[in-house]
């Protein structure tokens, strides 16, 4: 159904054939600048008047119009950048009648470039004066109103542009991101990692307990999951003898939205030979602080009203110990049978799948104790049931040689040493099958050709996989995904 405009749509279309009328180009063409409000300020930011009169320039800078007003024969403008706003201040007698007619015109939104001198008006503000007004492209919807924007919250995630424009929270998230994302690549870099990349279509489900995505290749005609973990293909690469591999890319699960998930979601995984899970632990530090302080200038954030320090080393804290201490039972002796009861009496529900002792221990730390982690902390000693492609503990082949990285609750890592004995990979990867029948959407599947990689030799190594976009929402300070993805996925839209 076609939209019906309202007064303020129709008015700027009549704008636009009026421009036409002039022979001006209401979309414009390409202008060059050679200045922004990060360089004028820069430049000129801690100049005096008459130190900007001696040392100023012809400057050519562009953007959006945030503000305007006029008085009488001279117009005040802030256009808006990547970097910030400008103040231009527009004089009838120096551009002349026919441009100042078109600056009368022009509407909030509109796109201007702008040629002048730069100077500092007597209330103190950086301005430029305008020499030469250039319409660029008209605005054919007009903004939201200044003091209140999109004030749905839906709304400013479904029309992301709308909100870049009006929220300078919104634009400093958007620009804060990939500097995270470089800051991870500075630092694996210089830890001698090299970064690659790896399908994002897989034949086989592994990597990960998770929901697939499932699509379907008409030439091979076969279906295909979307990757829901990195994991499996660049361990494939250790084999091959890079020893260490990172890559950062983009997750595909078909699971729940909310402030914490998102069902395409980015991480960085990353492989090291001849490491384990201490030396994951090490790696994970580095890189916290590392990006911190790369990213943010600094290793305190606020989040949820506590503040959290990124400065290394971080906690640590036993799985079964932290199950332990909140049921004041000891899950290393009990038997499945006084497990389940203990769950029953907790009035944890356990599904087909999850009668085992793994699975229930998991299923307490989760109930119990995962909230009540909140400064950095390495859980540590998952169950093996629950740990498909990590090595066994030595001193008890229960539990796993894994770790998650936990900060006030939410999961923000998960690492360990990685399983190289290609005979225990096919076991665990029967029992994940097993684990299929019964109901377990999110098990494994059997990978042949990875057992096959394991059987020419992997060596011993350690591995982590990050999840970047909680790293960024910390980082940002904010606690909904949707902050962080410049698109996140949403419900349709009523309207």
């Amino acid at each position: 159904m076609e939209e019906k405009l309202n007064d303020q749509m129709l008015a700027r279309r009549q704008k636009m054939n009026d421009l036409r009328v002039k022979g001006i180009d209401p979309f414009g063409q390409a202008y060059e600048r050679n200045a922004n409000s990060k360089s004028l300020n820069e430049e000129f930011g801690t100049l005096n008047k008459e130190e900007i009169a001696a040392k100023t320039r012809v400057v050519r800078v562009a953007g959006r119009i945030r503000s305007k007003r006029r008085m009488g024969k001279i117009g005040f403008i802030h256009i808006q950048d990547k970097d910030g706003q400008i103040q231009i201040v527009v004089n009838k007698n120096t551009i002349g009648e026919e441009k100042y007619e078109i600056f009368k015109q022009s509407d909030l939104g509109d796109i201007i470039g702008i040629e002048g001198n730069v100077f500092r008006t007597d209330a103190g503000e950086l301005s430029v004066e305008c020499l030469e007004y250039t319409h660029l492209c008209k605005a054919l919807r007009p903004l939201p109103e200044k003091f209140h924007g999109l004030t749905d919250i839906e709304e400013r995630y479904r029309r992301r542009y709308v909100d870049l424009i009006m929220n300078e929270d919104s634009r400093k998230i958007a620009f804060l991101r990939p500097r995270i994302i470089r800051a991870i690549q500075h630092y694996l870099d210089g830890e001698g990692l090299v970064e690659v990349e790896t399908p994002i279509l897989h034949n086989i489900l592994g990597g990960a307990a998770a929901r697939p995505f499932v699509t379907h290749h008409n030439t091979l005609d076969r279906d295909f999951y979307l990757r829901i973990a990195t994991e499996l293909p660049l361990k494939r690469l250790i084999v091959g003898g890079m020893e260490g591999v990172y890559e950062i890319g983009r997750l595909f699960r078909n699971e729940g939205m909310d402030t914490k998930h998102n069902p395409e979601f980015t991480t960085v995984e990353a492989y090291v030979a001849y490491s384990d899970m201490e030396g994951m632990m090490k790696l994970c530090e580095g890189l916290f602080e590392s990006v911190a302080q790369e990213a943010c200038g600094k290793l305190e954030f606020e989040l949820n009203g506590k503040t959290i320090s990124l400065k290394a080393p971080f906690k640590r804290l036993n799985m079964c110990d932290a199950v332990n201490a909140k049921t004041n039972k000891d899950f290393r002796t009990m038997s499945l049978e006084e497990m389940e009861s203990l769950a029953n009496e907790h009035k944890i529900k356990l599904e087909d799948h999850e009668h085992d002792c793994g699975h229930i221990i998991n299923k307490f730390f989760e109930t119990l104790c995962e909230e009540d982690v909140v400064e950095p902390t390495f859980v540590w000693g998952h169950p093996i049931e629950i740990s498909p492609l990590a090595k066994k503990d030595p001193e008890d082949p229960r539990f796993t040689q894994r770790f998650e990285l936990y900060i006030d609750g939410v999961e923000y890592g998960n690492a360990f040493t990685e399983l190289n004995d290609p005979i225990d990979q096919k076991e665990r990867f029967m029992k994940q099958l097993e684990l299929k029948e019964k109901g377990d959407a999110e098990a494994s599947e059997m990978d042949i050709d990875y057992v096959e990689a394991l059987e020419y030799g992997l060596p011993p190594t350690g591995g982590i996989g990050i999840g970047v976009d909680r790293l960024v929402m910390l980082l940002a300070e904010t606690d909904s995904i949707r902050e962080v993805l410049l698109f996140p996925t949403m419900k349709p839209s009523n309207s």
